[in-house]
């Protein structure tokens, strides 16, 4: 009897739709909804072929001197010309864009982790310790990003790692705020209050039942923070302070020979500087895209957020003639 009676019931539900995967749909959503985005994203996975295979596709070594080539023009041999010591310059970016996946994508993973790890814990716990820890974040909100990372920097010297250390408690820091409302807004769920009634563990808790609920705006967290990593690498070796040379930082080539022969052999500068430009440009972009497309405040609203399916054209155009 039981049996037959489910069987029954099931029958009266109407056949529920497939579920598509969420990468699929959410590619499928990005590229009809946010082309802009979409451009962007291929200017992201560009950027991170380039620096992985830096050394299959660039002509020369980044630091291979050519003394009888100095500041030669684009040219069939050198397609971006060549430095005052006879480098070339196309070969120098797609180095320096190996560095910018490096820097950037490992300072945006480490200030990830302490966003996390701050914002799980004071957002959960609460209490003393949410206000204790809030208010040394709100003190280093206070201090201009730039001023921050030219003391840190003054006080463990430059370099690669460092710049990444640095930047990553940076802007980690500063992103707590944000982890913090996501789970500080999950928290108060009927599953959180029924999975801590079954008995669950705080750290089970955390890592079983809110963490896997504030992914959304840790991926765009995760987004936004790229490109600003990236440009603020490239500030920081602009000023002599990131990674010191003969690395093809971006920024140290805008910096050191960049500035000195802009007169005299302007491609050194603008090649680079169009390469930054770019490049944050696009990863900027797709950043916002994907805040549109995942965040659920965004997600249900109309006007430039999302697109009006015509199914949802024809359902409003009956309601309209119905009244």
């Amino acid at each position: 009897m039981a049996e037959t009676a489910i069987t029954t019931t099931a029958e009266n539900f109407p056949t529920m739709r497939k579920r598509s995967n969420f990468w699929t749909s959410f590619f499928r959503r990005l590229i009809k909804e946010k082309p802009l985005g979409t451009v962007g994203g291929v200017i992201c996975l560009i950027l991170l072929l380039v620096g992985i295979f830096a050394n299959f596709l660039a002509p020369y070594g980044y630091d291979e001197i050519h003394p009888t080539d100095s500041l030669a023009r684009p040219s069939i041999k050198y397609p971006l010309g060549t430095d005052n010591l006879g480098r070339d310059q196309l070969s120098r970016i797609i180095y320096g864009a190996r560095l910018s996946v490096i820097v950037g994508f490992a300072a945006t993973t480490f200030s990830i982790v302490i966003s996390v790890f701050i914002g799980l814990t004071t957002g959960y716990y609460g209490g003393k310790y949410d206000l204790l820890v809030q208010r040394i974040v709100d003190a280093w909100m206070c201090f201009p990003g730039l001023i921050i990372l030219i003391v840190a920097v003054s006080f463990i010297g430059p370099g690669m790692w460092q710049i990444i250390i640095i930047l990553g408690l940076q802007y980690g820091i500063a992103g707590s705020r944000i982890v913090r409302g996501a789970v500080v807004t999950t928290r108060e769920n009927m599953y959180i209050e029924a999975a801590r009634s079954a008995g669950a563990t705080s750290t089970r808790m955390l890592l079983r039942h809110i963490l896997p609920n504030i992914m959304a705006p840790i991926i765009i967290l995760f987004t936004t923070r790229l490109g600003a990593v990236i440009l603020a690498e490239a500030s920081m070796s602009f000023l002599g302070l990131g990674i010191p040379p003969p690395a093809p930082s971006w920024g140290g080539m805008l910096s050191g020979t960049g500035r000195s022969y802009m007169l005299m052999a302007p491609w050194i500068a603008i090649f680079p500087g169009i390469a930054l430009s770019i490049v944050v440009y696009g990863i900027n972009v797709f950043g916002d895209a994907v805040r549109d497309l995942l965040d659920p405040r965004l997600r249900g609203g109309g006007g430039r957020y999302t697109l009006e399916s015509k199914k949802d054209k024809k359902r409003k155009k009956k309601m309209k003639k119905q009244r």
